[in-house]
């Protein structure tokens, strides 16, 4: 089996975490656990945690907040993604560059071309395939508001641009980035992407 990197992205209350951990199931049942990683972003290696603390809870000038995000990156694809990638395994990641190109770009008007001239030199390996959770900014902040306290990313107008930017990306990258609505139930949005792996597997 070759490496294979998918990556699930959307604003935050589209079900990432959820689907990234029903597919990973799927996969461990069909290749084994040791053939499956599970991963995400912010803080998805051994250091992890306190980035994801001073990312998600403090206030950070939009470059410094830039700058940290990739220090996370660059760890979490060197201790964890890419050793999984050169052993052949399946890389599910729950957010990655989109992300930081949505939220950090269109979110808060950092320069595209230069965050992403910055991916090309730090040689992050690109996901093969990315499923991007869209679901309406008003159904998303209805999920949010009923399980926690919202966190400075989570505010409704930002969100609003931050789903413009993902649609820019999908619009843009349509070979990888595949769009689910995830506004229907859990079962049927599971569903939908089980098909679009299905249909890559097949293609690749």
């Amino acid at each position: 089996m070759i490496g294979l990197f998918i990556t699930f992205e959307g604003i935050d209350g589209s079900g990432k975490s959820t689907h990234a951990v029903k597919l990973y199931e799927h996969f461990s049942h069909k290749f084994g656990r040791n053939g499956v990683l599970l991963t995400w972003e912010p803080g998805g290696w051994s250091g992890g945690d306190l980035m994801r603390e001073l990312l998600l809870h403090h206030e950070w000038r939009p470059w410094s907040e830039f700058f940290l995000f990739m220090a996370d990156r660059y760890e979490h694809v060197s201790e964890k993604i890419q050793p999984a990638l050169s052993e052949g395994r399946i890389v599910i990641c729950e957010r990655y560059t989109d992300s930081t190109l949505a939220y950090q770009g269109w979110g808060k008007g950092l320069p595209i071309e230069e965050m992403e001239r910055l991916f090309s030199l730090l040689a992050l390996p690109q996901p093969d395939l990315t499923i991007w959770l869209d679901v309406p900014v008003e159904k998303a902040m209805e999920r949010i508001k009923s399980r926690k306290v919202l966190d400075r990313l989570e505010e409704e107008n930002f969100l609003y641009k931050v789903r413009n930017g993902y649609e820019e990306l999908f619009l843009t990258n349509s070979e990888r980035i595949k769009r689910v609505s995830s506004e229907v139930s859990e079962e049927e949005v599971f569903l939908e992407i089980l098909k679009v792996v299905g249909v890559f597997m097949d293609e690749s």
